[in-house]
């Protein structure tokens, strides 16, 4: 479907009636076609009204179902942090953030002192790769910043849109989820991060690590309390005598699971 689009888009270089109803020629449609091409997608970037209507309305349908007990939304201007009061746990912090591939979606950001446990969620509309390739790519900067002197770490990272469950995105999860605004959204995949500990050479390399909201989330679309563990993939890091190794662990199902090491 995608690569029909794009023969389409360049096929109207040569399509002569059409061009001549937008005033081009076909050597003006060439000269601007690079530039109009970055124009389209530094609006559709730039644009994060979109991505805080699909969080926002996924927060309220949980605290509709008694999944949170309290919702404080971003306040315009500041950083994309949602404050949720989880009932008889505390505040979670869950930090917006665009496709994970860049610095500014990755590393930058800051654990709220208020947070029992903080999440990135990456609402990440791309289809130029796979959504694995997108997890690896901020993983690797993610690493680098566990690494550093930075004073604070994550709990997880959760990678979900409104494209995920759709044809653009066909998700390999059971059909049963989450309705917000009259559509299924299946479960988001969902990642715990490593804790650092000095001394150490390996960081949740088997994925050991136990953290309460994937939990709390993954209820909210439907999979029961004995099967978390079999939606929730980890991230974890070892030390060996020539570099830092990564293994990342995506769950979607019983007996389902893929690992990518690095």
């Amino acid at each position: 479907m995608v690569d029909s689009v794009i023969r389409l888009i360049r096929d109207l270089g040569s399509d002569d009636g059409n061009l001549l109803r937008y005033g081009l020629s076909a050597a003006e449609y060439r000269t601007a076609f690079p530039v109009a091409i970055e124009a389209i997608r530094g609006s559709m970037s730039a644009s994060n009204q979109a991505r805080r209507d699909f969080l926002e309305g996924l927060f309220l349908a949980m605290a509709r179902n008694g999944d949170l007990s309290d919702i404080q939304l971003p306040v315009y201007g500041e950083d994309t942090v949602y404050r949720l009061s989880v009932p008889d746990f505390g505040d979670v912090a869950v930090i917006q953030k665009g496709c994970p591939d860049g610095a500014h979606s990755s590393v930058r950001w800051s654990a709220p002192i208020w947070a029992r446990e903080t999440y990135l969620w990456w609402v990440c509309d791309s289809t130029r790769v796979e959504p694995g390739v997108h997890i690896n790519g901020g993983i690797n900067r993610l690493r680098k910043r566990f690494f550093s002197d930075a004073p604070d770490t994550i709990d997880g990272v959760i990678f979900h849109s409104s494209l995920c469950g759709t044809a653009g995105r066909i998700c390999p999860k059971p059909a049963a989820g989450l309705q917000v605004a009259g559509a299924t959204i299946p479960p988001p995949c969902v990642y715990i991060m490593p804790e650092r500990r000095d001394g150490a050479s390996e960081w949740n390399w088997e994925g050991r690590r136990q953290r309460h909201f994937p939990g709390v989330l993954l209820k909210a679309f439907g999979v029961a309390a004995e099967s978390t563990a079999s939606y929730t993939g980890h991230v974890g890091f070892q030390l060996t005598s020539r570099a830092v190794r990564t293994t990342i662990a995506a769950r979607y199902g019983p007996g389902r699971s893929t690992i990518f090491r690095s």
